[in-house]
């Protein structure tokens, strides 16, 4: 299972290296969208107000689905699902690759973001490279959690729009947890209790995942 899972990993990590969509369409749209939240919340806000964890994680969230569109787009390519079939690879590592994939690329993107959010929304440097822990156990869950509905909506007649639909509940505890240990670190608040709400999704969704990612590939 590991080995299926560094393979599945390394070959998505290639695919996106050479399609460079990451690097030229995902990151500017999240940086664009932290300028135009620092545009909305005025010059008088920007800095002083407590609204910067929120806005990073907004964003985050907009990425992350495209990110998982993205991910599970190659697995629709012509001749991909046939190939996992014959080739017999184990599904539960083929969702661990690809959670592990979509996670590196995540932190990729939110170590930019949080660039992005220090710039433009004049949120604390020390606070935030305090809250960089939080935040990477946060995209990892977002990761694991978005392969495994992005395969429940991959066969959907409209899995772009569904997937929003399927995932936000499901998101909504963890944005909510990151965002107060965001804050936490920004504020000198205990960043513990949000960490358990974190911690314990991660834990359910990777043996969820594990179990019934085949049964998803298979619908």
């Amino acid at each position: 299972m590991t080995r299926i899972a560094w393979l599945v990993a390394t070959k998505d990590l290639r695919i996106e290296a050479r399609s460079r969509v990451l690097l030229w369409q995902v990151l500017p749209f999240g940086v664009i969208a932290l300028l135009l939240s620092g545009l909305a919340l005025g010059p008088t806000q920007v800095g002083n107000s407590t609204a910067g964890p929120g806005l990073f994680y907004l964003v985050t969230l907009f990425v992350t689905l495209l990110m998982i569109n993205r991910s599970q787009a190659l697995e629709n390519a012509p001749g991909t699902k046939a190939s996992v079939a014959t080739l017999g690879l184990d599904p539960a590592g083929v969702f661990l690759g690809k959670a592990l994939a979509l996670t590196l690329e995540l932190w990729i993107t939110g170590l930019v973001l949080l660039g992005g959010s220090v710039l433009f929304l004049h949120i604390a440097l020390i606070g935030t490279l305090q809250a960089v822990p939080s935040i990477l156990v946060t995209l990892t869950t977002l990761a694991v959690a978005g392969t495994l509905y992005g395969a429940l909506t991959r066969g959907g007649d409209g899995p772009a729009t569904l997937l929003p639909v399927v995932t936000l509940p499901a998101f909504a505890p963890l944005l909510i947890a990151g965002e107060r240990s965001f804050s936490a670190a920004l504020h000198g608040g205990a960043l513990w209790e949000w960490w358990v709400i974190v911690v314990v999704a991660l834990v359910a969704y990777t043996a969820v995942g594990i179990l019934l990612y085949g049964v998803l590939e298979e619908s």
